[in-house]
């Protein structure tokens, strides 16, 4: 014979209680830390710093910052490569640390679903 309640018991309220008490407190840490990573400012070079482009989290440019030598008005296809390789490698920064924020938050949800009876 089958027993009621289908998963033989199911989870134990208290449990689930604590369960919902570490989410919201993940979801507060996550929300302060991307305030914290929209804010944080990034910098990066190209032409061997001929080019400086500065960024935050939110992926706003702050600053392009040319020294003079860079500026050739017979080349202006290398000051365009430079800016767009300086602007890439902070975007590169920005989303290699982005990743490495999340890994940390949610690194301890690769068990989640092993505790449960379902």
């Amino acid at each position: 014979m089958a027993k009621k309640g289908g998963f033989g018991g199911g989870m134990v309220p208290g449990n689930m209680n604590n369960l919902m008490k570490q989410a919201q407190r993940m979801q507060r840490q996550m929300e302060e830390q991307q305030k914290a990573f929209e804010e944080k400012e990034f910098t990066a070079k190209a032409g061997g710093g001929a080019v400086e482009v500065k960024m935050t989290g939110k992926r706003e440019v702050l600053s392009v910052t040319l020294q003079p030598e860079v500026v050739d008005p017979d080349d202006i296809e290398m000051l365009q490569d430079l800016i767009a390789a300086a602007v890439n490698e902070a975007l590169r920064q920005i989303d290699e640390e982005n990743a490495a924020n999340m890994s940390k938050l949610t690194g301890g949800l690769g068990g989640l679903g092993g505790g449960f009876p379902f």
